[in-house]
């Protein structure tokens, strides 16, 4: 199949990258960079030792979509680009408002001239807002308590429109919960640019000197030790529930979201504590007030997920703390 990836340089993206030419996939790429590095295209590459068509775009341009689409012959698009960060959202909230919002739009309106009318989208477990109960299933009353959140929610609401005003549309909505980890060759792993919003990058940091104690971020939380607790699933496992949904996509139309997750909520603490056992390293932290938007604990029903597409994640916290700390350790070597 001839899949399109957006944002294929990012964290998810990259990694997804691997697995589908792993399966034989044909992939085109683009990403403008804006939080990644040009030498992931180079990292993909030796990993599944094949290559593929890659654009330096934005999604916001209009023109530059045109120009892909028309192109290339694009049986399938997986939508990743996107800025993320819970915090930096309620600051800039028209940045992720443009951005998210606009950008996709204009993906969609190329994909519509073009008739490319399958695409999985990287949702969140943002848009379940403050979930009534756990585990979370694809059911529950949809909301958002940030504008990160609310930009996936709007645009699973528009993708969702967008399928029923046109039955032939195949829609798959993957609401992912925290990915972490990293690929095993060591050559991949979530290395944003600037001071890092998510917590493994934040513990790494720690790790490597680089800041001297990781801010956690309210203990005062309904949680077991008083910190957030979050569904953290490995980006490996992550990134093959998104061969699974290609499989779903090419047989189904219409529109399904389908949680990622591993049904496991562990703490900030938890995962702090872990990375420090399995990788003999301490790692400092002070406690700080809570952020803007985020709630008391999130983790996931999988059970769809295993269903549909017969997917569930393999990989546990452990494996996540020491591939995301060997990755990191490499990639710090060599620059």
């Amino acid at each position: 199949m001839n899949i399109l990836i957006t944002g294929a340089t990012g964290f998810i993206g990259s990694h997804t990258c691997v697995a589908l030419l792993n399966e034989g996939h044909n992939l085109i790429a683009f990403d403008n960079f804006s939080n990644s590095d040009e030498k992931v295209l180079d990292h993909i590459k030796e990993i599944s030792g094949k290559d593929f068509l890659f654009y330096n775009a934005d999604m916001t341009d209009p023109v530059a979509m045109e120009k892909i689409f028309s192109e290339n012959k694009i049986d399938c698009v997986i939508h990743f680009a996107g800025f993320k960060a819970v915090g930096e959202s309620t600051q800039i909230p028209l940045a992720y408002y443009y951005n998210n919002i606009y950008g996709t739009i204009c993906i969609l309106k190329a994909m519509k001239a073009h008739g490319v009318k399958k695409i999985i989208f990287s949702s969140s477990a943002t848009v379940y807002g403050k979930p009534a109960a756990l585990p979370i299933k694809e059911d529950f009353a949809l909301s958002a308590t940030n504008p990160y959140g609310r930009t996936k929610l709007m645009l699973e609401e528009i993708l969702t429109d967008l399928s029923k005003s046109d039955p032939e549309w195949s829609v798959m909505l993957l609401r992912y919960f925290n990915p972490v980890g990293a690929h095993k060759s060591g050559l991949l792993c979530e290395n944003p640019k600037g001071i890092p919003n998510n917590l493994m990058p934040r513990i790494l940091d720690v790790a490597f000197n680089i800041m001297p104690e990781i801010t956690v971020f309210g203990n005062d939380y309904d949680t077991e030790d008083g910190t957030g607790v979050r569904d953290y699933i490995h980006v490996v496992d992550l990134a093959y529930g998104h061969v699974k949904a290609i499989d779903y996509v090419s047989a189904h139309t219409g529109t399904e979201a389908v949680n990622l997750g591993t049904g496991v909520g562990y703490s900030v603490l938890d995962l702090i504590n872990t990375f420090e056992k399995v990788n003999s390293i301490k790692i400092p932290y002070v406690i700080c007030p809570r952020r803007p938007g985020d709630i008391d604990a999130c983790f996931a029903d999988s059970s769809k997920a295993k269903e549909l597409l017969n997917w569930t994640s393999e990989l546990g916290i452990e494996d996540m703390c020491r591939d995301a700390y060997n990755a990191a350790k490499s990639i710090r070597q060599k620059e």
